[in-house]
């Protein structure tokens, strides 16, 4: 597998919620989904590769308009290698 340039994760509360943050960033640059994990409390972290610009855009276009409430959101460029084998396992 290919290291990706970038990440653009996303946290959001819920599950749909993260359904639509996904398809809404999917829709907006050209990504692939690698994860997602849900922690305590329904907290869902969903995580795309692509390369740095559309990552950056797609985290751009949901925090200014996404259909819910974003708890964070961020771009990783040039992710380290244990960071790709902790994503993508």
């Amino acid at each position: 597998m290919n290291k990706p340039s970038a990440y653009a994760m996303v946290e959001v509360l819920g599950a749909s919620n993260a359904v639509i943050v996904v398809d809404q960033m999917l829709k907006c640059a050209s990504l692939q989904l690698c994860s997602r994990e849900t922690s305590c409390g329904g907290h869902v972290t969903v995580v795309l590769s692509g390369d740095v610009s559309a990552c950056t855009a797609a985290v751009d276009e949901v925090k200014s308009g996404a259909a819910c409430d974003i708890v964070a959101a961020y771009v990783v460029s040039g992710p380290s290698d244990e960071l790709v084998r902790i994503v993508e396992q």
